[in-house]
């Protein structure tokens, strides 16, 4: 499974069961109503993971952001201090 990825959790295993859930059903009963079951089911897992995922990245790229002000902010008190 996903599970490796640092953005999954509880809730993604939840979608994914529901996803395996509506699949199964599909796959025993290919009615009209199962096929727009699983296809409602995909869309909605897919949304979750794809927002899940760019919320952890925003995230890191802030908290990226952050060190590097600070780190380049070290570094011109060092180089000011070295020009005195």
């Amino acid at each position: 499974m996903k599970q490796h990825k640092p953005w999954f959790e509880e809730e993604c295993l939840g979608f994914l069961d529901k996803r395996k859930q509506a699949k199964m059903q599909w796959v025993q009963d290919p009615s009209q109503s199962n096929v727009d079951n699983l296809n409602n089911v995909r869309h909605k897992a897919s949304r979750y993971f794809r927002n899940k995922k760019k919320e952890y990245l925003k995230a890191n790229i802030e908290e990226f952001q952050t060190y590097s002000v600070g780190v380049s902010m070290t570094l011109r008190r060092v180089t000011s201090l070295e020009l005195i």
